[in-house]
């Protein structure tokens, strides 16, 4: 019971991972392993504030997603042009399809991706190279912001779970 209780714990902190790195479940991989311990158990009873919690911040993170990319699109004056040159740019720099990134790999590219996709975009949207600038680093840096809240709302998550599933696996 141990050595899966561990394995839970590891899914989810690949889920907090997930939750700040775009493109690997988040919260969804937390939720996942606490219903496979309430499962494991036979207890839902000993699983229902920490499934309450992870829904929670499964909808939170889902708000701060977007609220995150378009509060920091809106100070930088983007276009929706900038916003999907971002997006674009994230899948291309998360794929290594960026030839100028010798090292850095995938994560390199996840915020190099973006930024240029966003300026990208304004530029074709504007034709105002500082305009593009700006707005590409307001949709990178509101985006950053957002995954961060995701990361320690997905911390968090796993915290309430250890702290109530505890007791069940080592007494006490």
């Amino acid at each position: 019971m141990q050595i899966l209780y561990w394995l839970l714990i590891a899914l989810m902190l690949v889920g907090v991972i997930g939750s700040v790195v775009p493109a690997i479940p988040g919260s969804s991989l937390i939720l996942i392993a606490i219903i496979i311990w309430g499962i494991v158990s036979s207890s839902f009873a000993a699983i229902k504030i920490p499934l309450i919690i992870t829904v929670i911040v499964l909808l939170l993170s889902m708000a701060v997603d977007f609220l995150a990319g378009y509060l920091g699109a809106k100070q930088a004056g983007a276009s929706k042009w900038g916003q999907i040159g971002a997006f674009v740019g994230l899948l291309v720099g998360f794929f290594g399809l960026l030839p100028a990134l010798p090292f850095g790999g995938p994560l390199l590219g996840m915020l190099i991706g973006p930024l240029l996709g966003a300026i990208i975009g304004e530029y074709i949207y504007q034709r105002d190279l500082g305009k593009a600038v700006k707005a590409g680093i307001g949709i990178t840096v509101g985006t950053l912001v957002g995954n961060l809240l995701q990361g320690l709302l997905a911390v968090g998550a796993v915290i309430v779970f250890i702290w109530t599933t505890w007791p069940q696996v080592y007494g006490g």
